[in-house]
């Protein structure tokens, strides 16, 4: 054997097959390493009052949303995500900022006649990761401030398409018929079209958003893509109109899951999937008191306009192939101003000068929990409503709105007027027995009371509380447009 000429030949085909697979090895850490190092393409799409259980990942069974059940498949779905204001203007100034919109002096749903929006000091997404080199477009429902001054162009987006308020603001709104001008779809700022319908307005908003991908496949991108759907008045397209069986509203959402398959279809083609984070949620809950058009809950109890669940808890799903791992639930709690935190922490993008209220929960789309869990304020205008920690709730008292009992809904575009409760004590509850807030634990649990009452002072010496006329020592201004 010593004198076998074939010895050293194969002894050395051994040592270069072990050199390749060594090197594959390190070459596929290294890869996973530089992915996650690497600044992703992201795509964050807001929905425009779809429920908790609109979803087929999320229960829903009236109509099929397969593209947006996959995506929940392909990555991490939240189960307690929040919303920290349950209305429009308010819910995407905290979207956008981390930051609690009471704090910046934003409330409800802005419309034509307002002097004031999201003040151009405050730090955007868009903005944040400017600093990194992001292109940066949005797409669709703005309802941060309609004049020039506060326009997406000005808080950091590079190019804008959409509305700049609801697509209810308009002459054909059902109940203010007098009261709003004709609706503007605006390109950057100027108006380039005005809308006497809304058929084909889902499907704009995806095609501007595909060209949008096209024309920054060579440079890391952010999308904000904002559905003015589901919000009333609905309206589909042609390709979607009956095809979900049950009406319109599920016509309507079979429409905004296409255009997520539009997106991801896009992505996989240019190959840039791999490296695109994407995330979908909504601003609030089901505008309930549209009946038929009007999205679900779940069960969950009341809707838009309150900080009940079915209000505040929203779908919520993050994707990035090969990062987020495929297929997971995460069940501990989080909200939308956590996510400019989380995507600064991603792109190692310095987090605004201005104090924000979000935490970086990048840890829970790894499928770990955060043990330092912080309590979740909710505000209805400057009105402290609710905290949450964890898995516990507390409801202060106050006037909430509700739907008539034995009143039968409409399916026509007309809602049915509220009745008003006016809740008398606070109400502790446990969301993981009682997800519905059925069962009042107060006087069970003492010490959690207790506790989750400390934190709604911290909120008040923060930010006020009109329910029990405090002021905040933390609020900033709005900005603001004299004499318009």
């Amino acid at each position: 054997m010593a004198n076998n000429p074939f010895l050293p030949l194969k002894n050395s085909v051994f040592a270069l097959a072990l050199l390749v697979i060594l090197l594959s090895c390190t070459k596929k850490k290294e890869s996973s390493a530089e992915k996650t190092a690497s600044p992703p393409n992201i795509i964050l799409v807001f929905a425009d009052d779809l429920g908790y259980g609109d979803l087929g990942a999320y229960g829903a069974k009236e109509w099929k949303t397969p593209h947006l059940d996959q995506l929940a498949e392909d990555g991490v779905k939240f189960t307690q995500f929040y919303v920290p204001h349950a209305v429009c203007t308010a819910s995407r100034a905290a979207l956008l900022t981390g930051t609690y919109a009471n704090r910046l002096e934003l409330f409800g749903a802005l419309d034509h006649t307002a002097n004031h929006g999201l003040n151009p000091k405050e730090t955007t997404i868009a903005e944040l990761l400017k600093t990194k080199g992001y292109a940066t477009g949005m797409v669709g429902k703005w309802h941060l401030g309609h004049l020039k001054e506060f326009l997406p162009t000005r808080q950091g987006f590079d190019s804008y398409f959409g509305l700049p308020y609801s697509n209810d603001m308009w002459p054909h709104h059902p109940e203010a018929k007098e009261y709003y001008p004709p609706l503007p779809l605006m390109e950057n700022e100027e108006t380039i079209e005005i809308l006497d319908q809304q058929h084909q307005l889902t499907t704009q908003y995806t095609e501007r958003a595909l060209d949008f991908i096209d024309q920054n496949k060579e440079t890391p991108f952010f999308l904000y893509l904002a559905h003015s759907m589901p919000h009333v008045p609905l309206y589909v397209s042609e390709k979607f109109k009956g095809k979900s069986q049950q009406g319109l509203y599920g016509d309507v959402m079979m429409e905004i899951d296409w255009s997520m398959g539009e997106i991801r279809k896009k992505l996989k083609a240019l190959e840039l999937e791999e490296n695109t984070l994407i995330i979908f949620t909504s601003d609030n809950g089901p505008w309930l008191s549209y009946g038929g058009h009007a999205g679900q809950t779940a069960g969950l109890k009341e809707g838009k306009g309150t900080s009940w669940e079915g209000g505040i808890r929203v779908p919520a799903i993050m994707t990035w192939p090969g990062v987020i791992p495929a297929g997971s639930i995460q069940e501990q709690a989080a909200m939308t101003i956590d996510i400019l935190p989380t995507l600064a922490h991603i792109t190692q993008a310095a987090l605004p000068d201005l104090p924000i209220d979000g935490r970086n929960i990048w840890p829970l789309t790894q499928g770990e929990t955060l043990a330092h869990q912080p309590y979740y304020a909710y505000y209805n205008q400057n009105e402290l409503q609710a905290v949450i920690f964890g898995k516990w709730k507390l409801v202060f008292p106050h006037r909430y709105r509700t739907l008539p009992e034995h009143t039968p809904l409409r399916n026509d575009g007309i809602p049915v007027k509220y009745d008003h409760i006016n809740l008398t004590e606070p109400m502790l509850f446990n969301l993981v027995t009682d997800p519905f807030e059925k069962t009042n634990v107060a006087d069970i649990h003492p010490d959690m009371y207790d506790k989750l009452t400390g934190f709604a002072e911290l909120a008040r010496q923060d930010m006020g509380d009109a329910l029990t006329n405090r002021s905040g020592t933390g609020n900033r201004k709005a900005g603001k447009i004299e004499d318009r």
